[in-house]
């Protein structure tokens, strides 16, 4: 298949991009701090950092690492914490050391964190005091394992101006009382590495493109976690690849971004942490996503220009009453991946800020982003969008071989932003890697315009009868109906094949399991209709709020 895609770029976006334009992340960090100085760089909490401070702290926490923890270039350093200041204050500087980052999501149990930090060999833990409890419980029960020595101990306000850290860290502590009690020996205060770092002094290191920036697990919810090994000319590739995707419409130093996806997951990493420090924006750090009355008061707060999320938490925004109150006057770019985004969420999300809601796709394996929807959309049209620059896309049967424009088979990605491989785990790696192609296991089709649409993942498609289901459609039927705030739909096991099960949390308690039936029934085929329908109060989520259909499987 041709590049198809390339004719419906919108005007002004390039078909290539040069990946090597940098020589690393660290590079390109420097260059935004030369061009940003005093702009504000992060917001937390009502504390400003500006370019000049992330980088003069980063590169007191790099010289820590050099000197005193005497860390080599390609060691690699464990985060683990939400959106506060001190993340990318301890990114920037790992990544400055020439070290390499592991990101762990906080709210890992003991076994999934031992596993991981252990996989993935490192020394060195940064980690917030309120889940250094878990961390304990890895050095009682499996300290063999675990190669950890340098525990980097930070609490919520270390950051802040005195006396608001110490007022803060107070209540955090005594009045919230948020932090379960932890006992571990000989941790190092992220406020006394910051302050002897200052003095140290910083030895700029050599990294190069083939150096590996990020070990960024994945697979959890299809197995075991496996750390794609991403490189700095993977992720500077993917930084070009973006910047030239938004800018007909983002303007470099005059945007305020609202992170509220976990900077420790690959789609906020690249698209609000990485990207849009490049374009020196403003990058308002959301803690508490979950904490809708905060999260809106944020919103309030600042004239923000950009919004990143998954389905999940638009529709959660959409359910607040308040929500439609915020301005949204400033707003130019509302941005949705990490799973479909929904076309009853969206048409109700541009309803109410005047503003489409674009879907982009990417994996972990490809640093994440492969494909954008075009900025110039008036609506959202059900698709992932348009191969970005330098990217190639493919449909491919069982057995590789390449097919026509809308054919149904297994999404093939290529690209400068591919991952290495998996990280000691050569026997996976070349499963998904063929000739620089990665096999995505999500099922597509292409149409003439080069617009990919999803139709499913491999390993949630239900087979009813010798008929094959694909529950994101049966989802979005459901997802029509007011009543409903959320679905997901799985096969179940029965005789020789499956039966469809539909999870519901009700909008409105008057919902009837009949009612939902006869809704599908005008909607869907015979046999892509739920045979059982089930109301839950909450559906199992990630970190990053999607929903694991594999956990409502394994019920």
């Amino acid at each position: 298949m041709e590049k198809i895609w390339l004719k419906s770029y919108q005007p002004g976006v390039p078909t290539e991009i040069n990946p090597d334009k940098y020589a690393s992340i660290n590079e390109m960090f420097e260059e935004a701090c030369k061009l940003y100085t005093n702009r504000p760089a992060f917001a937390n909490m009502g504390t400003l950092l500006t370019y000049q401070e992330i980088e003069e702290k980063s590169r007191a926490f790099a010289a820590y690492l050099q000197t005193t923890l005497k860390l080599k270039k390609g060691d690699s350093v464990t985060l683990m914490m939400p959106n506060i200041l001190q993340y990318p204050i301890a990114l920037f500087g790992v990544l400055g050391a020439g070290l390499t980052v592991v990101n762990v999501n906080p709210l890992y149990t003991p076994r999934e964190l031992e596993r991981q930090l252990t996989d993935s060999e490192s020394a060195t833990i940064v980690i917030l005091s309120n889940f250094a409890s878990t961390l304990q419980s890895v050095l009682d029960q499996t300290s063999k394992k675990t190669k950890i020595k340098n525990i980097i101990i930070t609490e919520i306000g270390d950051v802040f101006s005195f006396p608001k850290s110490l007022l803060v860290n107070w209540v955090v502590k005594y009045v919230k009382k948020v932090i379960p009690k932890w006992n571990i020996k000989n941790i190092i205060l992220f406020t006394t590495v910051l302050k002897i770092g200052a003095k140290q002094t910083f030895i700029k290191p050599e990294v190069l493109g083939k150096d590996i920036a990020f070990l960024q697990y994945t697979g959890g919810t299809t197995g075991v976690a496996k750390g794609a090994m991403l490189t700095h000319r993977n992720m500077v590739a993917n930084v070009e690849q973006a910047t030239a995707w938004i800018s007909p419409l983002i303007k470099p130093g005059k945007e305020i971004i609202i992170t509220a996806l976990p900077l420790y997951h690959i789609f906020s990493l690249m698209a609000n942490c990485l990207t849009f420090m490049k374009m020196g924006a403003l990058n308002v750090l959301v803690t508490n996503p979950r904490d809708m009355r905060g999260f809106i008061k944020i919103l309030r707060q600042y004239p923000f220009t950009t919004i990143t999320g998954v389905n999940t938490l638009f529709n959660a925004l959409l359910n607040q009453p308040t929500f439609s109150s915020v301005n949204f006057s400033h707003l130019k770019l509302s941005l949705g991946g990490g799973m479909s985004v929904q076309h009853t969420v969206a048409m109700r999300w541009q309803k109410v800020t005047n503003v489409p809601l674009i879907e982009a796709y990417g994996l972990t394996e490809t640093s994440p982003a492969a494909c954008i929807n075009p900025l110039n959309l008036t609506e959202h049209n059900g698709s992932i969008g348009l191969a970005i620059p330098s990217t190639e896309v493919s449909i491919r049967d069982e057995q590789g071989m390449a097919l026509s424009c809308n054919s149904v088979g297994e999404l093939w990605v290529k690209g400068p932003q591919v991952m290495q491989g998996y990280w000691k785990q050569p026997e996976e790696t070349k499963l998904v890697l063929k000739d620089g192609w990665v096999r995505t296991g999500d099922i597509a089709t292409i149409d003439e315009q080069g617009f990919v649409r999803i139709v499913d993942r491999k390993k949630d498609m239900i087979l009813v009868s010798g008929f094959n289901v694909y529950p994101n459609e049966v989802e979005e039927v459901i997802a029509m109906m007011p009543e409903v705030a959320e679905v997901a739909v799985v096969g179940v096991p029965f005789e020789a094949g499956e039966i469809v099960k539909a999870y519901i949390v009700k909008k409105d308690p008057v919902l009837t399991i009949d009612a939902v039936l006869a809704h599908c029934h005008r909607e869907l085929t015979g046999y892509k209709i739920p045979t059982e329908v089930e109301f839950k109060t909450e559906l199992p989520k990630s970190n990053v709020g999607k929903i694991l259909r594999r956990v409502l499987r394994e019920e």
